[in-house]
């Protein structure tokens, strides 16, 4: 997806030799050649430039229009015949430096001691509690309400008849109706995207946002991450529990319940009206089909078909995790069970 300047303040187009420049790396290509966004190789528009990293074993997802691509060795097979690239040890790291001087974070300019920002949209019928700051360029639909000491951060948007709790805070976010957060959370924050760099461990910028849609809820102290360069979306009436943890890129379909202490890591896929218990985790790029039920305390590293049941850790279909229950208690207790 491009972009979304309501949230990152474009910095301008860049070539792909200041590109080459910037991160070190030997160009090959036409250094001319225009580079106006970024993005994943898979969500790629015209221009964008975009990494594949890894061992390059497994074949990538790549859009048909990317067309500029930073990468390294192990990668190159992946990369269409032709197609200007650069080669790098580190090419996530690579791509960071260049987006970070295509892009900025609004937010992180946001200053001034006004409470409310003059170009802020906050309707005549919507509550603002004391000690509340509101963004520029943020909307407040009719009849929402925000509580004491929260941030709404510039360009977010929130709909009408929305209850934003005390000491919350929304960045990079589109709020729609009716949709509740509860004291403390914190959403559209920087995902645990971690990244190699020549000099250690670096923290990946993101560029995406968090979508939350019609009568949504979200409890107290959850954090709800924003995307990488995708959106994370909690689908319509969609109810989350207190402190729960939703990672980048994470996507729930509508009427999913989500009990308290919950862990989902990045790029998971929930079906519509799926339940998942206290204390789940889910591995990243999982999917779980519609009407899923998880049990409490499930450990979920695999996809799951519409309609089942799963408990355990790992998780594994209901019927078979309690029959290994059942063995196993029996194999500690023989007396017991003679």
């Amino acid at each position: 997806m491009t972009v979304d300047p309501r949230f990152y303040a474009p910095l301008g187009a860049l070539t792909l030799g200041q590109v080459a420049e910037m991160t070190g790396a030997p160009l090959d290509g036409d250094g001319e050649l225009p580079v106006t966004g970024i993005s994943s190789a898979g969500q790629a528009q015209p221009g964008d430039l975009v990494f594949l990293d890894g061992d390059g074993k497994s074949v990538p997802q790549i859009s048909p229009n990317a067309a500029i691509f930073v990468t390294n060795e192990a990668n190159l097979r992946h990369v269409p015949e032709g197609a200007p690239r650069l080669v790098v040890r580190f090419p996530r790291y690579a791509h960071a430096i260049a987006a970070l001087a295509m892009y900025r974070p609004r937010h992180l300019d946001w200053t001034g001691d006004a409470r409310i920002a003059p170009d802020a949209q906050v309707h005549e019928t919507a509550r603002v509690s004391p000690g509340a700051v509101i963004g520029p360029g943020a909307v407040i639909g009719e009849g929402s309400w925000i509580g004491p000491n929260t941030s709404i951060g510039p360009g977010v948007q929130i709909g009408r008849h929305c209850q934003i709790g005390a000491n919350t805070s929304v960045f990079c976010a589109l709020l729609g109706d009716h949709v509740t957060l509860l004291a403390g959370a914190r959403i559209g924050e920087n995902g645990f995207g971690v990244m190699a760099a020549p000099d250690g461990q670096r923290d990946a910028p993101h560029f995406g946002r968090v979508i939350l849609q019609d009568h949504v809820t979200v409890g107290a102290n959850t954090c709800i991450d924003r995307g990488v360069f995708e959106d994370t979306i909690l689908g319509e009436r969609t109810k989350i529990d207190n402190l729960c943890q939703i990672a980048h890129n994470v996507v729930f379909g509508r009427s999913v319940i989500m009990a308290a202490f919950g862990g989902i890591s990045g790029s998971v896929r929930v079906g519509n009206q799926s339940m998942l218990g206290g204390r789940v985790g889910i591995a990243d790029h999982v999917r779980v089909g519609e009407g899923v039920s998880l049990a409490a305390s499930s450990g979920l590293f695999r996809n799951v078909e519409d309609g089942e049941t799963w408990g355990g850790t790992p998780a594994k279909p209901l019927r078979q995790w309690m029959r290994e229950v059942a063995w196993l208690q029996k194999q500690a207790n023989p007396k017991k069970n003679s």
